[in-house]
């Protein structure tokens, strides 16, 4: 695995095509995309000046696992090539290593696909004001952190840079896509969903609730793109500290967010705009330990 951490990549043999929160997109040829997992993170979508040095590699390790396991339930971006195979020079091959995935070039849907399985985030806060979420009406007297009757699916607008996703109900997203298509995509977000987090808590960890992304390829297919069932964008508990009516402990960004909720900037609290206050080294390598430490215990044999 890489050590050097990776703020911004550099390909300069490759054309850019679009450089997001934490991955960078570059044209091989007209179908295919090499996608590069910096070690940037982000938190209440502003970028945080500072890597966490190994987190690219974790990232791209955890979503390769997470689309073999998910194999048979839909098609997904990989394209089975090596990364290295489309760079040539050390100094790009060095950023690409362990970090990357060649994968094929699809037409975004302009949504995503989120499942919760667990009543938290900005789902409990639209719980407790109207006793649903994203339109999906729930049980009385569920708690911050309750698990729900059954996975629900919550889908939300995709925001531009900087700005903050919007949820949104079923039935506005048939509006935006189609309801076939709208179907197909809340069928199988719930199911790759169910299988993941089955498969999780066989490994002492709770997959609260997840986002997917779709695209479709020349044909038209339905394929599985971007990262999948990652701490950054899903919300991890480990299973011994869970517990109904509090926030638990999560393998995702959570201990960053936590610290900037204090942080402040000029004797102020940090405003959630860009720029973000430095993150001190202790958050550093405890975010980076968070990300480890999920990884090893789902591949764990």
């Amino acid at each position: 695995m890489t050590t050097a951490a990776l703020l911004n990549s550099t390909i300069t043999s490759l054309p850019l095509i679009a450089r997001g929160k934490v991955r960078e997109n570059y044209a091989v040829g007209e179908d295919r995309i090499l996608m590069i997992a910096s070690d940037r993170l982000s938190a209440f979508d502003v970028i945080m000046g500072e890597p966490i040095p190994g987190k690219g590699a974790l990232l791209t390790q955890m979503a390769l696992f997470w689309f073999a396991k998910l194999e048979g339930i839909v098609p997904n971006h990989l394209t089975g090539d090596d990364p290295l195979s489309v760079v040539s020079s050390e100094a790009e091959k060095a950023q690409v290593k362990d970090r990357s995935m060649l994968v094929k070039r699809l037409k975004p849907l302009p949504v995503e696909a989120v499942v919760r399985g667990y009543l938290a985030g900005s789902g409990w806060a639209e719980y407790k004001e109207k006793g649903e979420v994203c339109g999906v009406k729930l049980p009385a007297g569920l708690q911050n952190a309750s698990k729900l009757p059954e996975p629900i699916f919550t889908p939300a607008t995709k925001a531009e840079m900087g700005d903050h996703d919007e949820n949104i109900s079923f039935d506005v997203m048939v509006g935006i896509i189609g309801e076939d298509l709208a179907t197909r995509v809340r069928d199988i977000s719930i199911q790759l969903y169910k299988r993941a987090a089955d498969f999780a808590l066989t490994k002492g960890i709770i997959i609260a609730d997840t986002k997917f992304e779709f695209g479709l390829d020349a044909d038209g297919t339905l394929t599985l793109m971007d990262e999948v069932l990652t701490p950054d964008s899903s919300r991890y508990w480990p299973v011994e500290s869970y517990q109904v009516g509090i926030n638990p402990p999560s393998y995702d960004k959570q201990f960053v967010r936590d610290w900037l909720e204090q942080a402040e900037v000029d004797g102020k609290p940090w405003g959630k705009t860009a720029p973000a206050p430095a993150l001190p080294e202790a958050v550093i390598a405890n975010t980076a330990a968070k990300y480890q430490e999920a990884l090893q215990r789902l591949t764990q044999a």
